[in-house]
């Protein structure tokens, strides 16, 4: 399986899919309560994969999204050409959407010698938990907040499914230290309201994944 994280071996991906949420956690009409403070209601993500263009269009749209962040780190597809940036530049606003992409908060980041993540057993999981540590993933977080308060945004990522992807991780962030609701949109045109992993803590401003143990 080929997604943000790059291919995974088949004893990983079943650890991706042996986590507690999938495709029976969706939910439609999914409501949230906000804090209400000055930031978003609420921020949307979604996955790619391999829709056309006019179905990923129709599933913004379908939740009156208006703003598009990308945030994969390598903004291309071979199989897909049509999800390139490029590409994106040229259709997304065309179709009424803004789009803009925000590297800093790409998956694919470098492990560390020790990580404070170890509920987390997926390499590249427990590689991301770690660059939300650093300062470039706090620039990050700050211009997404920005962008999302200005209009309805979603986040986006090649993989089809959040729970196998790091929007999963993202997702973690913006709702127990943001508080701020986050719904995917999946390809059937359902939301999921984004369940924090129960291996999260909060230190701080930040998450620490060290409760108990998860075959992610």
């Amino acid at each position: 399986m080929a997604g943000c994280f790059g291919t995974l071996k088949p004893a990983e991906e079943k650890g991706l899919l042996s986590a507690r949420f999938g495709d029976d956690d969706e939910v439609n009409g999914a409501t949230v309560s906000t804090d209400g403070g000055a930031g978003p209601d609420a921020i949307y993500t979604i996955g790619h994969g391999t829709l056309p263009a006019e179905a990923l269009m129709e599933l913004l749209e379908a939740q009156d999204i208006t703003r598009l962040v990308d945030i994969r780190s390598f903004p291309g597809s071979r199989h897909n050409p049509q999800f390139g940036r490029e590409e994106m530049e040229r259709w997304v606003p065309a179709a009424g959407i803004d789009y803009r992409w925000l590297k800093v908060l790409g998956g694919r980041r470098r492990s560390q010698d020790e990580s404070r993540h170890m509920a987390l057993r997926h390499p590249a999981f427990r590689s991301y938990a770690d660059y939300m540590e650093t300062n470039d993933f706090a620039s990050g977080m700050a211009q997404l907040l920005t962008l999302a308060t200005e209009q309805p945004t979603a986040i986006m990522c090649s993989e089809s499914v959040w729970w196998k992807c790091h929007r999963r991780l993202v997702s973690d962030h913006l709702v127990l230290i943001e508080h701020i609701p986050v719904l995917h949109v999946m390809h059937t045109g359902k939301l999921n309201e984004h369940p924090p992993l129960a291996e999260a803590r909060v230190e701080g401003n930040d998450l620490v994944y060290d409760v108990g143990t998860l075959g992610l």
